[in-house]
């Protein structure tokens, strides 16, 4: 039912505890006849009411007052803490926002319509807006291949394989793809080439290209890159052939 100023409709996940909570406030007030809805006259009877009526503000606020009470809760100027349930919305909205739910979440939560509504109540905390640039920036930097003055741009063949590049494994070196780039039409073009011939004293490299190719395709298949699974074993089968054929040859064909 659209509730609030707003007249928006709110889907509230419940945890056990608040459910186990709200059950024992359902069996002490006891069963309430229904009064007419104030939207569509339809008599309904409501969590929050007792004695047939509404709770109203400031039973609400009491029972806040209360709470702050209990738990010592004091101002800045040493006085007692009245909380009002604006508040409380405002510091659920934000301890929320900083534990990592998305914007889009939270304003589905608070029936909110724009995101501007929403940011006015929370606010991202300096750890919170740190953390998520540093999550961001780790990832960006995977795709930026920036090598230190005479250094290599191509990282250890351990971290390659582990990072998130379209990676491909050429007999002369490597190539790593920008994942927004997408699959390289020419990636390995000459080893599944028919024109392809490779001859003896290459054949350690092609297997060291083999060896490479074999754990890129098992680690596309563990990231669900089916286009990368299936170009690495066509390569794997075309290195596969020309290995066998080089290695069968005769011993005179091989030294030459």
């Amino acid at each position: 039912m659209p509730l609030g100023k707003l007249k928006t409709e709110r889907s509230i996940p419940l945890d056990a505890e608040t459910i186990t909570i709200l059950e024992a406030w359902k069996a002490q007030r006891g069963h309430q006849r229904a009064y007419p809805h104030p939207d569509t006259g339809v008599p309904t009877e409501f969590l929050f009411q007792e004695r047939g009526r509404p709770l109203g503000q400031s039973r609400i606020r009491k029972g806040l007052r209360d709470a702050a009470h209990v738990a010592g809760l004091v101002g800045p100027d040493g006085q007692p803490y009245v909380p009002t349930p604006h508040q409380l919305r405002h510091t659920f909205a934000t301890q929320l926002l900083n534990a990592g739910l998305s914007l889009t979440a939270l304003m589905a939560l608070l029936g909110h319509v724009t995101p501007e509504m929403t940011l006015r109540y929370a606010t991202l905390s300096s750890p919170t807006l740190r953390k998520a640039y540093e999550e961001a920036m780790g990832k960006v930097r995977k795709s930026i291949p920036v090598a230190a003055l005479g250094r290599t741009a191509v990282p250890a063949r351990v971290d390659w394989l582990a990072s998130e590049f379209l990676k491909t494994r050429v007999a002369n070196g490597y190539c790593s793809r920008h994942l927004p780039a997408g699959a390289c039409p020419y990636a390995n073009i000459c080893e599944t080439c028919d024109n392809f011939t490779p001859t003896a004293q290459f054949l350690s490299v092609l297997h060291e290209q083999l060896d490479d190719i074999l754990d890129l395709k098992a680690d596309a298949e563990r990231r669900d890159w089916s286009a990368e699974v299936e170009r690495h074993r066509r390569v794997i089968e075309a290195l596969t052939r020309h290995i066998n054929q080089l290695e069968n040859l005769p011993t005179s064909e091989t030294s030459s």
